[in-house]
């Protein structure tokens, strides 16, 4: 262990960790990135499969968005965004509400994912506090959902690992069965089905209607429950369902937002419009903290008031509408087009697919290979034939990402699912890198 580690471990508390793990594997000191690669302390280099938590762009150190944060770093850092404004913040707020599913036409900045998740949150229930329909106070989210670790967004998540102990604290919340299309209960292919496990939202939504304010959902792809993705169908029963019952329909491309999916944000893939967008992550490449909340006009309307009927929407983080961040976000949508990032994704998401299938192809443990543009993931399973998984305490993934970090990938598990979600800037030798280092990981652990 170098002097750095020690220090680290003297001082930090990682997140997402139980410290004691590191008593055995101590943290890595990243000394310098570039591209898809990280650089330790040691000289040892590392691919970024993860995007450094998805977030991660157009590689490490980009040169344009460097030039953007100097360029804007010696004209104005920050300001306060009550009464104030500034040029980044508004043409972002233009181009955003130019490129995200019509309708969403108000942009509420924020600072990090979660924020935003509770903002849509209230603003859903306000919303309904002041327009006649005070009884709608409830939410309903699905099962396995993941929205952040903030109070408000665990109310409305789903995986025990982050929220079970805080559950005494916790918004009570409709949780629904959701899409489960590996283990489908109707024995039908996410290709081509008719959106059947839809009825358990249908038939909670009739019974609870009076009561539901919103709908939260991550579209076509749960991220944190392991990268599981489901047909546009089910978003296009979701909308319908509410409109009819005077629901907002919220949501969260945090994830799966700015290109991940193929398209510019998932629910395109449905031609749906959702109520309530909320967008974080690569808004910013990689680089700054930065999120937005976009919302149609009829609810941006309810708030449209005085203070004397208490119709303002209270919430002022200090960093809103950071002016780096905001500039760092707009050359990031200058990327995206000058560079036509989503038609090269498109022919890169292919070379991942067929790497990965050509690699893995009759895998003993890999139960699927699922993959949404440039999302793919390897579910590992004990039996094929009865899909049973690895239990829990058992750690196969971290244990298999251990092992993927000796042969310089950054491949960090989500239990038993490995996923793919590099930087846009991979190219074909390292997809390659990636998916041979990544069987030769799995294959080492089971001694195949």
């Amino acid at each position: 262990m170098n002097e750095l580690q020690k220090k680290d471990l003297k001082y930090i508390w990682h997140p997402c960790s139980q410290m004691k793990d590191y008593e055995t594997f101590p943290p890595i000191v990243i000394d310098k990135a570039k591209g898809p690669y990280l650089y330790d302390v040691d000289g040892n280099k590392y691919l970024d499969v993860v995007s450094s938590w998805w977030v991660n762009l157009f590689g490490h150190c980009n040169e344009k968005i460097n030039q953007a944060i100097i360029r804007q770093i010696n004209q104005l850092e920050h300001t306060i965004f009550a009464n104030f404004s500034h040029k980044p913040a508004i043409e972002l707020a233009e181009r955003l509400v130019k490129i995200t599913p019509p309708g969403l036409n108000k942009v509420f900045f924020s600072d990090n994912g979660s924020s935003a998740v509770e903002n849509a949150l209230k603003l859903s229930f306000q919303y309904h506090q002041q327009t006649g329909s005070p009884n709608k106070t409830k939410f309903v989210a699905i099962s396995d959902a993941y929205h952040g670790e903030t109070m408000g967004a665990l109310s409305v998540g789903d995986i025990d690992l982050y929220n079970k102990i805080y559950k005494p604290l916790l918004i009570k919340t409709h949780k629904v069965q959701g899409p489960d299309c590996y283990r489908c209960p109707y024995d039908q292919c996410r290709t081509n089905c008719n959106g059947q496990c839809f009825e358990a939202m249908e038939q909670l939504v009739i019974k609870n209607h009076k009561e539901i304010a919103g709908i939260i959902i991550e579209p076509l792809i749960q991220g944190a429950a392991g990268m599981k993705i489901y047909p546009p169908i089910y978003l296009e029963k979701l909308r319908k369902l509410c409109t009819a019952y005077n629901i907002h329909f919220i949501a969260d491309e945090i994830a799966v937002g700015f290109g991940r999916t193929g398209k510019m944000f998932a629910c395109e893939h449905a031609n749906v419009s959702p109520d309530i967008m909320c967008v974080s992550k690569g808004i910013t490449a990689g680089y700054m903290p930065l999120s937005a909340m976009l919302m149609t006009d009829s609810i941006y309307d309810a708030f449209y008031s005085d203070y004397a009927n208490l119709k303002a929407f209270m919430d002022s983080h200090s960093y809103t509408g950071n002016a780096m961040a905001c500039a760092v976000a707009c050359e990031t949508l200058n990327i995206f087009k000058d560079e036509k990032i989503l038609e090269k994704n498109k022919e890169k998401a292919n070379i991942i697919r067929d790497t990965v299938q050509s690699a893995f192809y009759n895998h003993p443990f890999v139960g699927e290979f699922r993959q949404l543009g440039m999302v793919g993931a390897l579910e590992l399973v004990q039996d094929k034939e009865t899909k049973t998984g690895f239990d829990w305490k058992e750690r196969v993934g971290y244990k298999i990402y251990q092992i993927a970090l000796k042969k310089g990938l950054l491949l960090r598990p989500l239990g038993n699912v490995l996923y793919f979600m590099p930087p846009y800037v991979i190219e074909k030798e390292d997809i390659e890198y990636m998916v041979s280092g990544a069987l030769s990981s799995v294959n080492e652990y089971f001694s195949i």
